[in-house]
């Protein structure tokens, strides 16, 4: 087991990995940026590192500081939680050089699958179901056109670096593609550094269900079975919960296996998450994200397995302490992300400082977070504040808990996604899963 690891992270996913290390007697190294001084993960940490000023391209996505803060600090290991670096091969590579051990999938693991257009092509072979599209990334706008016009409109574009739902575009027609490769080519060489793209088919209302595998380093690998990341607005998940009430049994069966099977394929290590799009009862392989996911709380409530300790241990070199027979599932589960925006203005980013801070208790109830009274909240960085996680032994129960414990959640001095969350909650669609991931933007345009 490691000794000491620095987070390379901030927020809540960097308190989250602070948590796990503690429980298995680690000691941790928090990085932060001027902007962070007072975050919570750096007062949590054993040794907390200023690495540079708010922008991230000078401290959170900063190599070289990094990799001196690491080094400084005499560490064995870095967890890059999500975001920033978590899912940058070369970083992997430099840690692993230097002996520090990335608690993460290999760079030669994260090659075959975060370029979307590759990992496509990998799922393909491997007999995993893919929507109609190009070949691979397209060469330009004529080759772009070409296939969208073979698989019929209306289309996807998509960032083949992409991530967060960034470089993204829809089409109906020649003339909106032409826009949409521009703009969305744009979006993906300011967010990826770089600019291709592919073209998929596009689904009227998909539902969006991901399998969640961990994979050890001597060949074991198991699923945790799915979570229903649906409720999402310009591709940015909102609410996520698990089981899916959208699949049967059958269908889920063939996914987890199909997850299982791709994460084989890449000789892929650590937590991973597998993506599908689901329409009349068919699934079809969207992305994998090789790294822990914001909402990877939804399984470590239906499963009891802590995934962040799980992937500190398969970094050490164990192996895995589950087979898939052992894994169990029981009840409901449903993750609310609190972030400071407003629902009622396009949802608009709200910095500034929180009064007063008071998340809900109670059995089956969670809460991960960073912030606390007195926080100023800045605009230089994501707007998930918190995440509100419930338990329950059924959908119907968790539904109405969900209801009480946002009812309870206290975050005052800005506006925040709670009312939203609670709109849902009343929502009859919503309530009886009648919906498609285009579902909340039909709702506030």
């Amino acid at each position: 087991m490691f000794k000491r690891v620095l987070v390379a992270n901030r927020g809540e996913i960097a308190c989250r990995i602070i948590r796990a290390c503690r429980k298995l007697g680690v000691e941790t190294v928090a990085i932060h940026s001027e902007a962070d001084r007072d975050s919570l993960h750096v007062k949590m940490a054993n040794v907390a590192i200023c690495i540079g000023p708010a922008v991230p391209s000078r401290s959170y996505l900063h190599i070289p500081a990094i990799v001196s803060a690491a080094e400084i600090s005499d560490v064995d290991a870095i967890h890059p939680g999500y975001g920033f670096l978590s899912e940058n091969g070369h970083f992997a590579d430099i840690c692993r050089s230097l002996d520090i051990a990335f608690i993460g999938p290999s760079a030669a693991a994260m090659a075959k699958l975060s370029d979307k257009a590759r990992a496509r092509e990998l799922a393909r072979a491997s007999g995993i179901p893919v929507l109609p599209g190009s070949d691979g990334p397209v060469s330009d706008d004529d080759a772009a056109l070409k296939a969208a016009r073979r698989i019929d409109y209306p289309v996807m574009v998509k960032a083949s670096a992409g991530g967060g739902g960034r470089g993204i575009r829809v089409a109906h027609n020649d003339d909106a593609l032409r826009v949409a490769l521009s703009s969305a080519r744009a979006e993906a060489e300011a967010n990826f550094g770089d600019g291709s793209l592919y073209i998929e088919k596009f689904l009227t209302r998909p539902r969006h269900v991901e399998i969640q595998a961990l994979c050890d380093e001597h060949g074991g690998s198991v699923h945790l079975g799915e979570r229903d990341c649906t409720i999402q607005r310009r591709h940015q998940k909102l609410i996520e919960e698990s089981p899916s009430p959208a699949i049967d049994s059958r269908t889920r069966r063939g996914m987890c296996a199909a997850a299982v099977k791709l994460c084989r394929a890449a000789g892929y290590t650590n937590a991973g998450t597998v993506e599908f799009l689901v329409e009349d009862g068919k699934y079809y392989f969207m992305e994998m994200n090789t790294r822990i996911q914001v909402e990877h709380p939804v399984t470590e409530m239906a499963t009891g397995l802590d995934l962040i300790e799980e992937q500190i241990r398969i970094a050490s070199g164990e192996p895995l302490r589950w087979r898939q027979r052992d894994i169990r599932r029981a009840g409901h589960a449903m993750e609310f992300r609190i972030n400071a925006e407003d629902p009622d203005n396009r949802f608009a980013p709200c910095p500034g400082r929180i009064s007063l801070f008071v998340p809900p208790e109670g059995p089956g109830v969670r809460t991960d977070s960073f912030v606390y009274s007195g926080y100023r909240v800045t605009p230089h960085y994501d707007s998930l504040l918190a995440k509100l996680i419930v338990h329950a032994g059924n959908r119907a129960e968790c539904l109405e808990k969900s209801r009480h414990a946002l009812k309870e959640f206290i975050l005052e001095g800005i506006r925040t996604t709670i009312p939203f969350h609670l709109s849902m909650l009343k929502n009859n669609a919503f309530v009886h899963s009648d919906y498609d991931i285009n579902f909340v933007d039909r709702l506030y345009g």
